[in-house]
């Protein structure tokens, strides 16, 4: 499933915090539930970091939103998903994931969100995705971390 839509050079607005270069980066990673389903998708390979593989959607935390209104706003951006179309939201665990290959730390907030229904719009950001039954995640090539993410959650996930 093709996006179509080009990726733009990463400008950081007022008020935001560019953790591109930076050895430490607090990042949310929302896995999207939806009857016993999750949604994995397969990062374009525009992406910066891990072009190519599957993960939840995932975006650093680099504003003063709340972790709630960032997950909103990053999966009505990636997915067109909007706060209409969730039913609940749950967090997990906050965890460390070190990166050497980039030399960072990410520090990874998990986030379940229960959607109402099961239609996504991919935006530039992903070129794929999946509704997979959450045990048959280690059959794709995750990003480091986010099988760490899911099972911070699927206690939560019905």
């Amino acid at each position: 499933m093709e996006s179509g839509i080009k990726k733009e050079k990463f400008q950081p607005k007022s008020g935001q915090t560019d953790y591109t270069n930076a050895r430490w980066a607090p990042t949310v990673n929302c896995v999207l539930e939806n009857r016993g389903k999750i949604l994995i998708v397969r990062r374009s390979l525009e992406m910066d970091f891990y072009p190519g593989l599957w993960s939840g959607i995932a975006g650093f935390l680099d504003d003063g939103k709340s972790l709630e209104e960032k997950a909103l706003e990053e999966l009505e951006e990636e997915l067109g998903i909007r706060k209409e179309d969730i039913e609940k939201i749950e967090f997990g665990e906050v965890f460390d994931q070190d990166e050497p290959k980039y030399k960072k730390t990410w520090v990874v907030h998990p986030v379940l969100v229960r959607a109402k229904k099961a239609e996504v719009r991919l935006d530039w950001e992903a070129q794929n995705f999946k509704w997979i039954d959450p045990k048959d995640v280690k059959n794709f090539d995750l990003i480091p971390g986010f099988g760490n993410a899911l099972e911070k959650l699927l206690n939560k996930i019905k």
